[in-house]
Order: structure tokens, then C-alpha cells, then sequence
């Protein structure tokens, strides 16, 4: 017997552990400290960097990404999406603040710091000894009952999309978080160039119809609404004004056509030499005076337009317009309604658009050739964006698209909440309410949820400069009391009621981010192994995905 228990103990097999198993240089991380508590850090993290850019007074960021570009902004989902996120759990927070920008354009930076705060409350929850599923399921009640009572916080709804200063009125506050000091005037251009474009059912509203043109020079107070499209080049030809002119968009270079086959060709006489050249200068005419004979007087060419083209051109009068961007030459049919040809000929009255004006205009030092269309809606608008560096000019770029994106969001339901943190505190009062409702341990959840809201006016005050907590206890007591639209007043620093200060956020945004946050929240919370392989050598795949950042 004595022999048996001592070969027990020889050899024992050792414990495999997981990377063992795995690839070389596989990263492991399991269990509630090493998971899950990392994960809600390094959410946290991100959610700090943004705070500071939350709201008027939100700071900008100087981003350089890996191209050496340089952005200075304050957009959430810009800043996230330069900083190449590799973290798996803070790539899920730059997502969901990239799928907020692409359907509603604001709130990016509400998405962002609510999934930060909802994981900072479950990780108290979690240290307390809460379990990940009790937490879940008490966020998700929580989540499900804030969109609820966001509905009833409505407080002003727009009726007429075309009332220019109906938009401008409910684009500010928008516009006040990325460009504070410009809004008015930003707002009132945007809302101009939206109507413009705004179809007969505002519900079909496109996005890409309101262009920006970026222009150095003067300041942002000099920008202006066009009615039509501007190109950032001046035309080719002598040509610089036509009026009332129709259109032909030639998708193709203007050239003759060379032969597939070489020939060779054997000249005998002086004549022959002298004519040799005529018949493909005579093909030539035949085209431009077929063009030239349809009516047309402005031509626009996708590439290279030959001398000889130019020539005959020149000669008929016919303005010239050169296009290399093949996204701009397709936005250039949408302006004038024409159709883009592949061969050169005379082009079909169908074929042909029709511009009320295209001429060069000098602005700033840029030579830029406008087309504008007198008519009240024309298909597209552009924004004439003046600024004395490209910086700030990409930066007002952002806040138009937001602007512009929340109009398409405005016309499909127009309801409006009171913004400056208000709607996050009553929502704070109201599950607070909710949880003490609620039996079990849920309620813990859920209380933490709902105070995970005061985040946003708490960061409003902390960017003023405003004492905090003076700030979020006078909130509460108005809220308390009944008053359900105060908010901080960010320029008196006075707590007040801001609906007619016209400080008020779409719903569907906030709609939109809370739950967001809070499914991007319970996936991070429903996580308790991180496996990451090494990653592999060698250069890195192209990205799959349009190469004009437009389309």
C-alpha cells in the first residue's frame, strides 16, 4: 500500500492553462477583476477624454491620426474614429457613437460619456457584490423606462419645415455645442440652404443635397448660402458668363477617338501632307457644331478635353467646365438635371440640363464657377464656407453636416425636449421614482442607471466653470418642485427654465443615444473573457469602402 501512495505524487500531468493551448502571444484576460473591471476603465477613459468636450463650453481636441492629418474639433465621433481605437471594449463605445453620427449627426458625445457612466455605476454595483445578470436585467428595465418617459418630455414641436425661422430656432442648440458664438448665424444659413432643397415631402429629405465648399480666406461671418452648386475651379475656355444656358455633361474626356490598330501611312505628295490633318480636324467640328447646334452653351467634361476640342469650342462660344471628381460630376447632373454621356455627340434634349446662371466668381483668392438656379427649389444648395484656416473651415464643415443631418431627423418626427442637461435630470427623478417601485435587487440597478444621467449637466457646469454640486442640488429642487424644463443657463451660470431660452434638443436624438448607451452598455457588462490574438504581421489589409469620403 505504501508503494501506491507514494507514486501518486511522481507524475502528476501539469495543469494545462489556456494560452498554452492557443497561438503564441494569445492575450487572456478572465474573471470579474481582470475583465470585466478593465473593460469599464477603459470605456471610462474614453468617456473622460470626451467630457470635456460636452456642450458649449466643451474644449477641442487636437487629433493627429496616422496620416499626419490634423483635426481640431470637438465632435465626438470625428475624435474617435482618428484615434484608431484598439481596445475591444472601447471600440464598441467609438461604434456606437459612429452609428448615432450616421443617423441622427448630434448627440455623439452623449452616447459616448452615458455608456462611460452607466459601466462607472455597475462597477460600485459589482464591487458591492452585485451580480453582472442582476445588473443587466435592471438596466434594461431602466433603459426601456427611460425611453418611455422621454416621450412625455416633449416640449415644442415644429410644424413648418420651410419656415426659415422655425429651423434656424430649433437648429441652435445644435450648433451652439460645436461652434459656440457662430450658432445664429450658422443656423440660419443651414436651415436657408436645407429649405432650399427640401422636397415636396419633407420626409424624403437627402443629406447630400446640401454641399459644402470650403474656401480660405476672411473670416466665418463671410460664408454664405448658394442656391445651385460651386465648383472650386474656374472653366477652361475664354468664356466666363453664360445666362440661361442648357447643360451637356460628357462623362468621357472630349477627344477623338484613337484606333485600336496601328497603320501606316504613306504621304507622296505636298497636298497629301497638307490635308492630312483635315479630316480628323473636320470629324472634330462636326461634333462641336452638333453639340453647338442643340442649344448648348455650357459643356462639362469628367477628364481631358484635347487642344483641338478646346479650339472648336472656343469657336462656337461654348463654355467649357472641367470635372475631374467623379462623386462631383455626378452631383453636378443633380444640380442642373442633366444626364452624363459617354460618347461625345450631339446629345438628345432629354440628355441636356439647364442652369439659370453659370459664371466665375472670385472669392477669397480662389476663382470658383457657380451654377445657380434661380428657381425656389433647386436639387442642390452649397454652403460657401469662409475661414482663415483649414482647420476651422473642416470644423464648421462638421457642425453643418450635423445640422444638416438633424434637419432630416426634424422632419421626420419633430418633436423637440428641453436641452442643457434638463431632460437628463427630470429622467434621473423620474427612475429614481421607478426603482423604488421596483421589488428585488434590481432596484439597485436601476437606481444607479438613473443616476448615472446627472452626468451630463453635471460635465455642463464643470466646462462653465460653475460651482457643481451647488448647481446639480438647485437642479434637483426645481425638478422637485415640478419643473421639469430647468436647466443650467451656461452663460448666466443661474439654474433656469430654458425652453424659452429656445435651448432644446431633438428627441429622437436623445431616444437615439440612451439606447445606444445602454445596449452598448449591458454587451460590455454581459462580457467576462477577453481572448485577443496576437495580431498578425505584415502590412494591414485596405480598408473595403468608398474612397470619396462623401459618397
Amino acid at each position: 500500500g505504501s508503494f501506491c501512495s507514494s507514486s501518486r505524487f511522481l507524475s502528476l500531468p501539469t495543469m494545462l492553462s489556456l494560452p498554452d493551448m492557443l497561438k503564441d502571444g494569445t492575450k487572456h484576460l478572465s474573471g470579474k477583476d481582470e475583465a470585466l473591471i478593465k473593460n469599464i476603465e477603459a470605456v471610462g477613459k474614453f468617456a473622460d477624454i470626451l467630457r470635456t468636450s460636452l456642450g458649449p463650453n466643451g474644449r477641442n481636441k487636437m487629433v493627429i491620426n496616422h496620416l499626419d492629418k490634423l483635426f481640431v474639433t470637438n465632435d465626438a465621433a470625428t475624435i474617435l474614429k482618428e484615434l484608431d481605437v484598439i481596445h475591444p471594449a472601447a471600440k464598441m463605445q467609438a461604434l456606437a457613437s459612429q452609428m448615432q453620427e450616421q443617423e441622427i449627426g448630434d448627440g455623439t458625445n452623449l452616447v459616448v460619456i452615458l455608456i462611460g457612466e452607466i459601466l462607472r455605476k455597475a462597477e460600485s454595483l459589482l464591487q458591492i457584490g452585485l451580480h453582472p445578470s442582476e445588473i443587466v436585467s435592471g438596466y434594461e428595465k431602466a433603459g426601456k423606462k427611460a425611453l418611455e418617459e422621454l416621450e412625455q418630455l416633449s416640449v415644442h414641436k415644429i410644424d413648418a419645415l420651410r419656415d426659415e425661422k422655425q429651423v434656424a430656432h430649433c437648429l441652435r442648440t445644435v450648433l451652439a455645442s460645436k461652434q459656440y458664438g457662430y450658432e445664429d448665424l450658422l443656423a440660419s444659413m443651414i436651415a436657408k440652404a436645407c429649405i432650399q432643397v427640401c422636397p415636396k415631402n419633407p420626409k424624403n429629405f437627402n443629406v447630400d443635397n446640401v454641399r459644402v465648399t470650403k474656401i480660405l480666406g476672411m473670416g466665418v461671418t463671410d460664408s454664405q448660402v448658394v442656391n445651385g452648386f460651386v465648383l472650386p475651379r474656374p472653366p477652361e475656355g475664354a468664356i466666363r458668363r453664360v445666362t440661361k444656358a442648357k447643360v451637356a455633361v460628357f462623362g468621357a474626356g472630349i477627344d477623338v477617338g484613337k484606333t485600336e490598330t496601328k497603320g501606316t501611312v504613306l504621304i507622296k505628295t505636298a497636298d497629301d501632307l497638307l490635308n492630312f490633318n483635315k479630316g480628323e480636324e473636320k470629324a472634330m467640328e462636326e461634333i462641336i457644331k452638333g453639340v453647338h447646334d442643340a442649344g448648348v452653351k455650357v459643356v462639362v467634361s469628367g477628364s481631358s478635353i484635347s487642344e483641338l476640342a478646346m479650339h472648336y469650342l472656343e469657336r462656337y462660344g461654348l463654355m467649357v467646365v472641367k470635372v475631374p471628381s467623379k462623386f462631383q460630376l455626378r452631383r453636378l447632373c443633380k444640380a442642373v438635371g442633366a444626364t452624363a454621356l459617354i460618347k461625345i455627340g450631339t446629345p438628345t434634349p432629354e440628355e441636356l440640363g439647364f442652369c439659370d446662371s453659370v459664371e466665375v466668381q472670385e472669392i477669397g483668392s480662389t476663382r470658383v464657377t457657380v451654377f445657380r438656379q434661380e428657381s425656389e427649389e433647386s436639387h442642390v444648395s452649397t454652403l460657401v464656407v469662409r475661414g482663415s484656416t483649414d482647420n476651422i473651415m473642416d470644423d464648421i464643415e462638421r457642425a453643418v453636416d450635423d445640422g444638416v443631418n438633424v434637419y432630416r431627423a426634424m422632419a421626420k418626427d419633430g418633436r423637440f425636449v428641453p436641452g442643457a442637461g434638463a431632460t437628463e435630470v427630470e429622467l434621473a427623478k423620474r427612475l429614481d421614482v421607478f426603482g423604488d417601485s421596483t421589488p428585488g435587487l434590481e432596484q439597485y440597478a436601476i437606481k444607479h442607471f438613473a443616476e448615472a444621467f446627472e452626468v451630463i449637466p453635471r460635465t455642463l457646469a464643470e466646462n462653465a466653470g460653475l460651482p457643481t454640486n451647488d448647481i446639480i442640488s438647485k437642479l434637483y429642487a426645481q425638478h422637485q418642485k415640478g419643473g421639469p424644463n430647468f436647466g443650467i443657463d451656461v452663460e448666466s451660470g443661474e439654474v433656469v427654465d430654458v425652453v424659452p431660452l429656445g435651448i432644446i434638443d431633438l428627441l429622437t436624438t436623445k431616444q437615439n443615444a440612451i439606447r445606444l448607451a445602454t445596449s452598448t452598455a449591458i454587451t460590455i457588462l454581459r462580457v467576462d473573457q477577453i481572448i485577443m490574438s496576437k495580431p498578425a504581421g505584415g502590412p494591414k489589409p485596405p480598408k473595403q469602402g468608398p474612397v470619396d469620403g462623401d459618397d
